[in-house]
This record gives C-alpha cells, structure tokens and sequence, in this order.
C-alpha cells in the first residue's frame, strides 16, 4: 500500500483544519528518523498541506517571535522570518506568508542536544551527550549552565539522558527532565523506563523520581506538563501536591508536546520493536499511529488527529507557529538560501 502513496501521506479528522484555520496557526514537528522539518497547515477548512525540508537529525524546535531555532546532529541553526522574501519567493509568489532564512548556525559539535529555547537574550539548550543544560557561545561550542546535581564532572557520556528544559520569561531555567540520575557512562539505561526524573532547577530540587521516560516539559498559563512516554500518558504536574495528574492516556510513544489557546499537540511516535529497551514497553503492543494528537485542555476530550501512513515513525518535538497559515523555511545549504537578502526596510532576490 506504501508504494503507492505519496511521500509522508496522513489521515486526519476533518475537525483539523478547521480548527487550525479557526487557531490561525501552523503545527511544526522534527523528525530525526527522516531527517526533516515539517510545517503542517490547513489550506482551506477541508485541506491540510505539508511542508517538508530535510534537515539532518532534527531535534527540539524553539519559536519566538520572528525567529526559529532548530537542532541538528552537530549544529544549532537560527532563522528568522521574512515575509517581504516570502511575498517574492521566486520558486512561487504569493504563497508563502512567512519565509524562515538562515542567520546563523552554531558549530556545538555532536553533542546529541534535545530540546531548546529561544530567550530573551540566549539560545538554551539540553546537552544531552555532556548532561548538562548549556546556552550557545559565539566563542566556543556551548557554555554549561546547569548539571544535576550528582554529575561529578562534564563528559560525553550520556550519563542520565537529560531531554527537556523549561526556560522561564525572565530567561531562568525552571525545570529539567532526564531518563536518568546516574554518573557513569550511560547508567540512564540501567533502570530504563522507570528511572525518569523531574528538576526544579530554580529551588535546586528533585520534584519527581521513578517516572516512565519523561519527555517534553511545558509550562502554560503557569501550570506544568510533561509526557510520560513510555506508557502514553499526556500529564500535568499538581505544584500543591508535588504528584501528576493524567489528562489523558494514549496508545503511542508520546513524545513533542505545543501547548495552545488551550489545545495540547502531542507528538506520536512509533516503538522500535528491534530494541531491547523499547521493545519490552507495554505500549509496544499496540499497532502505533505515528503523528499528532489534538486534546482540548479544559474537556480533556481529543478533538483530532493526524497520523502517518509511510515515510514518518518517529517525532521529536511539536511545536506551534502562531499567527502564520502557510509559512516556509530554507535549508541553510540549499542553493536558495544564498538568493534572498534582507536589509532594514528592503529585501532583494538575486539572479
């Protein structure tokens, strides 16, 4: 059946794109298994279109206003949007309504970084290889800013696996979740997929211990949200109680999570049945959709879904891009990116 569809082909619920056409916005996801960025809009409230630019092992997303941070296999690649080079994008005008051009790119070396962030001041970012939360340099690789507390010295050794950060409004980092709490050499893997941990980094505490693989730390209208990945569950953490509440259980290897005017994207990926830590998940069982589910946070109740049929299984991050219903984005090695200039009140297209 694969052969005969078109490259990354979905099925989705027709509430979909009327409800991103009603949100005004554009669902982003990375997928380090094909190796690609895709943007996901809503054409007309009938219709999604894709976007898909190959980046290789692309990882965390991060959106700030005009600007788009995305991680690489050994590099972090800012963008910011020009909607002028879009309205002229010479492959098609007038189709685009935002264009993402590269403006810079940090040489962190492979360092295997999760999620980032886009702050007031720096890019922060997981350095999961080193297991520190580090922020870019234009002097060196990276600068470490945070390590738990039982990492005795920084080396590539991926001791706890840390993933997810949260970076608050005054550019503080908040909070931090790891698959592990060891300080050898991959010891996260050892109590694989019970040994997730959940940081405060501002109060120096551990909130939570013993989690199943948790991914994707989000703060929204100051509450807290995580994902359990390893048993599908999409949670929120009670800061009265210090415990998780369970907005909703999912047959899927939940991983990216946007959270929107009150919608939860959650990023759905399938299990590696080959490995021998994934292939012993009780969600392993289930015949995984691989895509994107839509919760509607007050209600609980799922509104839609988009799953894959061919090219993606895996997803790292969902992301939303605000404001924007057809946007674009150039690799920072393809010829075009080259063509547009940008200058204070003008922009060109060269020959």
């Amino acid at each position: 059946m694969s052969e005969s569809l078109t490259p990354f082909s979905c099925v989705f619920k027709p509430s979909i794109p009327e409800l991103l056409q009603e949100l005004q916005c554009t669902i982003a996801i990375s997928t380090y298994q094909a190796g690609k960025i895709i943007f996901i809009s809503a054409s007309d409230q009938n219709k999604l279109v894709q976007l898909p630019r190959n980046f290789d092992k692309a990882m965390g997303i991060s959106i700030h206003e005009d600007k788009l941070a995305l991680a690489v296999r050994d590099k972090v690649h800012l963008f910011a949007n020009s909607s002028q080079l879009a309205a002229k994008y010479p492959i098609q005008e007038n189709k685009y309504d935002a264009l993402y051009m590269p403006r810079k790119t940090y040489y962190t070396g492979k360092v295997d970084i999760h999620d980032i962030h886009i702050g007031k001041k720096d890019i922060f970012c997981v350095n999961t290889s080193f297991s520190c939360v580090a922020k870019m340099s234009d002097t060196y690789s990276w600068e470490p800013i945070w390590k738990p507390e039982q990492i005795t010295a920084l080396a590539s050794e991926d001791r706890c696996h840390l993933n997810g950060l949260i970076v608050d409004e005054n550019d503080e980092l908040d909070m931090v979740t790891a698959l592990g709490n060891g300080d050898s050499f991959q010891s996260w893997r050892k109590n694989i997929p019970n040994g997730g941990m959940l940081y405060d980094v501002k109060n120096g505490k551990t909130l939570l211990s013993n989690l199943r693989m948790p991914h994707s730390p989000r703060k929204y209208a100051n509450r807290y949200f995580l994902l359990e990945s390893a048993e599908g569950l999409v949670q929120e953490f009670d800061q009265k109680t210090n415990k998780l509440i369970t907005i909703k259980k999912l047959p899927a290897f939940v991983r990216g999570l946007a959270i929107y005017k009150d919608f939860l994207f959650v990023g759905k990926s399938k299990i590696r049945t080959t490995s021998s830590i994934f292939g012993k998940l009780e969600i392993a069982k289930h015949d995984i959709k691989p895509g994107i589910t839509i919760i509607h946070l007050p209600s609980q109740a799922v509104v839609g879904e988009i799953n894959y049929l061919n090219s993606l299984e895996e997803i790292y991050d969902v992301q939303i891009i605000p404001n924007l219903t057809r946007p674009n984005i150039i690799n920072p090695e393809s010829d075009i990116a080259f063509k547009g200039i940008s200058i204070p009140n003008s922009t060109f297209w060269s020959k």
